[in-house]
């Protein structure tokens, strides 16, 4: 069966180590070495059954895929296929994606920064460097603790579920805002469903934003729902920053009134003299959420093991529709 790699190139040795371009290689007619961004670059493509993709890769449009008739299946390492054109089902090409191995660290990241927002770990830190003293826990930090917190998430998609998931084995009140989840969908996670997003941040010690970037959801983290965020609540982000209204969001920090743990902003890199870079009651990281570095791994071996159920003929563990 004829394959090929597109994606970033500099990422194949990353996603796909020795070991697994060793299984490609032994399943596949593939040349590992061989990786590139955009379908017009891929070589003998009348042939080419399998299209393996990966971050890097360039929109895949509708008359792109008339250049593959042999294609019959599009495994994607990264998360969403938002780059493939949705006729590609309707011809009959099956699409999986690596979106539930992606979310994990994605979940692993968000789970520890609320529970260090409840410890008031970041605020304390600073305080304790700047002041170089005795620090008095229960007067100064009286709120601190994860335990009996409410934890407010927006979108149960399938990183804030996996969320939920996890917040479930501690001692937390978890809320949940989708307008497509169900009572059924919250109570399987552990979860009180509120139909109305101000009255769950109104609730909400940690504010945690796990919805899609969409039309619908740019800024829906309005002035409004910010505004109805009790005093010393923290807002966190690893979704993307368009969705919350961000000069809102700053004017509440510059007052003192809100915290926020923010992996994305909005344009996701600030500029220069920005000040969430400086506000003391920011944690701002460069978009580390998200798999890097040696967890690349655990999304190639996600892409493997569904090719490896292709090849067999088994179905995807992991479909998408594009």
């Amino acid at each position: 069966m004829r394959a090929a790699l597109l994606m970033n190139p500099a990422l194949v040795p990353f996603v796909f180590g020795d070991v697994e371009r060793s299984r490609l290689e032994k399943i596949l007619e593939i040349d590992t070495t061989q990786a590139v961004t955009s379908i017009a670059d891929v070589p003998a493509r009348s042939d080419v059954e399998l299209l393996i993709t990966g971050w890097g890769v360039t929109s895949i449009a509708r008359e792109g895929l008339d250049g593959f008739p042999s294609l019959r299946a599009i495994v994607h390492w990264g998360g969403g296929v938002g780059f493939l054109d949705a006729e590609a089902t309707a011809r009959g090409i099956r699409v999986s994606s690596a979106r539930a191995a992606n979310a994990i660290p994605v979940a692993e990241f968000t789970v520890a920064m609320i529970t260090l927002a409840a410890k008031d770990a970041f605020w304390a830190s600073r305080r304790y460097c700047a002041e170089q003293r005795f620090i008095d826990r229960e007067a100064e930090f009286p709120r601190t603790g994860l335990y009996r917190s409410t934890i407010g998430i927006v979108g149960a998609s399938t990183i804030g579920s996996l969320v939920m998931e996890r917040l479930a084995e501690a001692d937390v009140d978890i809320l949940l805002f989708d307008p497509y989840a169900t009572v059924e969908t919250a109570d399987r996670v552990g979860a009180e469903l509120v139909a109305d997003l101000c009255e769950l941040a109104a609730r909400s010690d940690v504010l945690s934003i796990h919805a899609p970037e969409t039309p619908a959801t740019i800024r829906m983290i309005s002035a409004e729902v910010l505004a109805a965020l009790p005093d010393g609540a923290t807002v966190v982000n690893t979704a993307r920053g368009a969705l919350i209204d961000q000069p809102a969001l700053v004017g509440h920090l510059q007052r003192g009134r809100l915290r926020a743990i923010l992996d994305v902003t909005d344009p996701d890199v600030l500029e220069p003299g920005h000040p969430l870079y400086t506000l003391p009651n920011v944690f701002l990281t460069p978009h580390l959420a998200g798999s890097m570095g040696s967890e690349l791994r655990r999304l190639g071996e996600a892409a493997l093991a569904e090719i490896e159920r292709f090849v067999a003929g088994r179905p995807f563990a992991h479909p998408m529709q594009p």
